[in-house]
């Protein structure tokens, strides 16, 4: 973390102890992390290398890296190591290399731990030292904008599809294209309408209409993905941004009617009631708590290493195959998938890494911007909704985790550290110390 007691303004070279080093500079590594963000679901189109397997989004990732250090060495410019997420992170890096020896089938937990850990990790490092501007930050955002889209626009077409030819069952999964299953649809627009829905309510200018016209689109795509602890995660978002309102009474109430309005359509109240029915097979809890109870056997046993990386599916066979004939790769509960993926020490590491998360956004939200020291071009608008928008898209990544797997899977676990480096971005652009943000006040 920075040195609280040090002011960058005074440090020796100016603002080049802190990487800034003007608006103009890594131009292409901005643009090419940009089109790396907005390719998150290309991790789908895969090959190999020899015998390695890759995907499309693993090379536009290593290609961000690249460009990165070929413009550090060219430019003269600082990576920035030091943050509020080194020592977690570093921490969640010892852990997963702990898991890779610990899996059954260390191969493939090596694949995982490069995918979900170490390239994520890079690509934040990435971020963090390029991202000086707030038009920066709003291009990363963009990227994740064309990427929601990019899945929810053609999911949201063959449900649409399915409703209309009457094929669409509410029981059971709706149908999907380019990801597997409609949730992890919903697992990766939530926290990018999180965002946008702060930045359309508290940002200014064109962000703000830019913003509202991807929440058009996004939401009734989010909606038609009838993940049902998507919409519990969504509730939890509205609810939160409602309470940051000076009027927050009348936004409340506005939001609590919305719902009501909303579980009242005869598809949702349909799709709901499943979960009203404890008697019911189609019930989520109904298949969770056995998968719980069997994961909690399975970590009585094997306490701190958990399963390892890629071991869940093998290593619950004894406790859960016997019974059941669902296969499942992850227990879908965001504790018990961090314990049994990267064990106790992985568990540590990413509540660390939340509160962390939490603390740095809430505070940025709550503190007014200083100028861009840079020079960058903040153009009168503000880093705060950023700030606000990613913790209201940690709100919804945990509590959509209560039911699911809101990381482990590539263009998650990317989206995860790329929520976490804009916001850091904007304490270093802002020249707002950590310290200072946590009281609400200005430095």
């Amino acid at each position: 973390m920075i040195d609280s007691r040090t002011s960058p303004s005074r440090a020796r070279g100016g603002w080049s102890g802190w990487g800034l080093r003007g608006a103009n500079s890594y131009r292409w590594t901005t643009w090419i992390a940009a089109v790396t963000c907005a390719a998150a679901p290309a991790y789908t189109v895969r090959w190999h290398l020899g015998p390695l397997p890759t995907t499309l989004l693993e090379n536009l990732i290593l290609l961000t890296i690249a460009a990165f250090l070929v413009e550090t060495v060219v430019e003269g410019g600082t990576i920035v190591w030091r943050t509020p997420f080194t020592v977690p992170a570093l921490l969640f890096i010892v852990a997963g290399a702990l898991d890779v020896v610990a899996a059954p089938d260390r191969r493939a937990a090596l694949g995982l731990y490069r995918a979900y850990l170490l390239e994520p990790i890079a690509f934040f490092i990435v971020l963090v030292s390029v991202v000086n501007t707030l038009r920066r930050a709003y291009a990363i955002l963009l990227g994740l904008a064309v990427a929601a889209l990019g899945v929810g626009l053609p999911n949201a077409v063959v449900v649409l599809r399915a409703g209309l030819q009457h094929r669409l069952d509410l029981s059971g999964t709706p149908p999907v294209v380019i990801y597997q299953t409609a949730n992890a649809v919903a697992l990766f627009l939530l926290p990018v309408i999180a965002v946008a829905a702060a930045v359309a309510a508290y940002g200014k200018g064109r962000v703000r209409s830019v913003a509202a016209a991807f929440l058009i689109l996004s939401v009734p795509c989010f909606l038609l993905t009838l993940s049902r602890g998507g919409f519990l995660a969504l509730g939890a978002v509205v609810l939160a941004l409602a309470l940051t309102h000076r009027r927050r009474t009348w936004y409340l109430a506005a939001a609590v009617a919305a719902g009501a309005v909303f579980a009242l359509l005869p598809p949702i109240s349909k799709r709901l009631a499943y979960e009203l029915n404890f008697n019911d097979p189609h019930n989520t809890l109904v298949g969770r708590i056995p998968l719980w109870q069997a994961t909690l056997q399975l970590l009585r046993d094997r306490p701190v290493f958990g399963a390892g990386l890629s071991g869940f599916e093998t290593r619950i066979a004894p406790y859960w195959n016997a019974t059941h004939i669902d296969r499942f790769i992850y227990p879908h509960n965001i504790l018990l998938n961090f314990w049994v993926t990267t064990g106790i020490l992985g568990v540590v590491a990413f509540g660390w890494l939340l509160l962390q998360g939490f603390r740095t956004s809430w505070g940025g939200w709550r503190t007014t911007d200083s100028p861009s020291p840079s020079g960058g071009g903040q153009g009168g608008g503000s880093w705060r909704p950023i700030d606000l928008g990613v913790f209201l898209a940690l709100i919804g990544i945990v509590v959509h985790g209560l039911v699911d797997v809101p990381y482990f899977k590539n263009d998650l676990s990317l989206e995860f550290w790329v929520l976490l480096a804009l916001i850091y971005a904007g304490v270093r652009s802002t020249g707002l110390r950590p310290t200072a943000m946590v009281s609400g006040l200005p430095k």
